[in-house]
């Protein structure tokens, strides 16, 4: 009995809204794997399904360890940061050296499964961010000694870490998820204070990504080469190297064209057919989505992201302490960042990268790690609820207090530490 009251109690202060979003992005994602992918699996000798399983497989960890993120007391994970980030610190530098000689080196191949650390290293990264920020005090004065102080103690000890993080990323080689953690980091750290030594850092920080940002495009020439085809396409609307280097662009520009504003119909998509290669149920899952579902299709899941955007903030703006904001702020602004930049280069607005639709793409590491934000968004949420529970609770044992002639504590003298006194609620 007490566990059905236990249960009923969690269902109800479970953020339907979210919950019903990420969950039929993730299962309508799992069907489009499913018809992107039948093509490259029966070429490789593989089942039709193979990939639609295995997304399956993951989409299943994902929803175990979302529900363990869900359950956890997350003001217990500043004292983890530290630790998991030496472990995804660890991890980086072992792809590498597993994969010397290798001119990709992102994922650590265990025989089932291959660990992506740069998908872990977003999640942990941000955590650590996150509980950084939440621990520190905005100086009421700004001298030239608090700064002083601020940068030598404070920022640039966080810089030199960001700076490990992305050059090991960066040296994957993987642009993209540099430019996600560096751009997710400059927002929440601009956030998280009003103060001019917050606006510092988050300068401090801006340029140090665009210094990665430079090197990373001048130190590999086939990023040069999309940037060219890119640039030439929307200066003489044509595609320098259609054959080439232009290749890939030319065929999401067909794929999205031909979707017109209803869309060719579910499974009937002609570019997954080799010309998008073995990437139509990963980077370039959504310009074969647009193929199939068109213009109104393609409407319908970039509302569903904005509402991912507007849901977020909202569990932020409400979230009980600083470290709930700053967590569903990042966790918020990456997934945004990523689904932007993925639908951009779809559709042309950006060059062509290799960032993957969160919820949607086929992805072992980022499905996992994606679910398990959620979980943690969702914690952020109904822990908020909880609060305002108790605290309604209180009031209520107070009021019946004074009708009884006892005396009854102020409300100021709640001391929210002991709301939750285990890891699990």
């Amino acid at each position: 009995m007490l566990s059905f009251r236990r249960e009923k109690t969690v269902n109800k202060h479970l953020d339907f809204p979210l919950f019903s979003t990420v969950s039929l992005l993730t299962a309508f994602g799992s069907v489009m794997v499913y018809s992107g992918s039948v093509i490259v699996a029966t070429k490789q000798g593989f089942e039709p399904q193979h990939y639609f399983i295995r997304q399956i497989i993951w989409i299943a960890i994902g929803l175990f360890t979302g529900y363990v993120a869900y359950r956890i007391n997350y003001r217990i994970l500043p004292k983890l940061a530290p630790f998991l980030l030496g472990a995804s610190i660890i991890l980086l530098i072992s792809v590498l050296i597993i994969n010397i000689g290798s001119p990709i080196k992102r994922w650590i191949d265990l025989g089932f499964f291959d660990i992506q650390p740069s998908e872990i290293a977003k999640l942990v990264f941000l955590i650590y961010l996150s509980s950084w920020l939440a621990s520190r005090k905005e100086s009421s004065r700004i001298t030239k000694e608090n700064i002083k102080n601020h940068f030598i103690k404070d920022l640039l000890p966080f810089l030199l870490l960001l700076s490990v993080v992305s050059f090991l990323i960066l040296l994957e080689p993987d642009l993209d998820t540099t430019i996600i953690l560096g751009a997710t980091s400059v927002l929440v750290y601009f956030i998280a204070g009003n103060d001019l030594l917050h606006l510092l850092g988050s300068g401090s920080i801006f340029m140090l990504i665009m210094t990665l940002f430079g090197i990373a495009t001048q130190t590999a020439s086939y990023r040069l080469e999309r940037f060219i085809n890119w640039k030439d396409f929307w200066v003489n609307s044509t595609i320098q190297d259609p054959y080439g280097a232009g290749y890939q662009l030319k065929q999401i520009l067909v794929a999205v064209s031909s979707g017109g504003l209803m869309g060719v119909g579910f499974g009937e998509s002609r570019q997954k057919f080799h010309y998008l290669g073995d990437t139509a149920f990963s980077d370039t899952i959504f310009a074969i989505f647009a193929e199939e579902f068109g213009f109104l299709g393609s409407v319908i899941l970039i509302s569903g992201f904005f509402f991912l955007l507007y849901r977020g903030f909202v569990i932020a703006k409400r979230a009980p302490d600083k470290l709930g904001f700053l967590l569903a702020t990042s966790i918020t602004i990456w997934i945004t960042i990523q689904a932007t930049l993925h639908i951009a280069s779809n559709v042309a607005l950006i060059p062509i990268n290799g960032n993957t639709l969160p919820f949607i793409s086929y992805g072992g590491s980022s499905t996992i790690v994606n679910l398990t934000a959620i979980g943690l968004l969702l914690n952020i949420s109904r822990s908020n609820k909880d609060g305002k529970k108790r605290v309604v609770s209180h009031r209520v044992k107070e009021v019946r207090s004074k009708r009884r002639g006892k005396k009854s504590s102020k409300l100021s003298q709640i001391n929210p530490k002991k709301w939750i006194t285990n890891v699990f609620d």
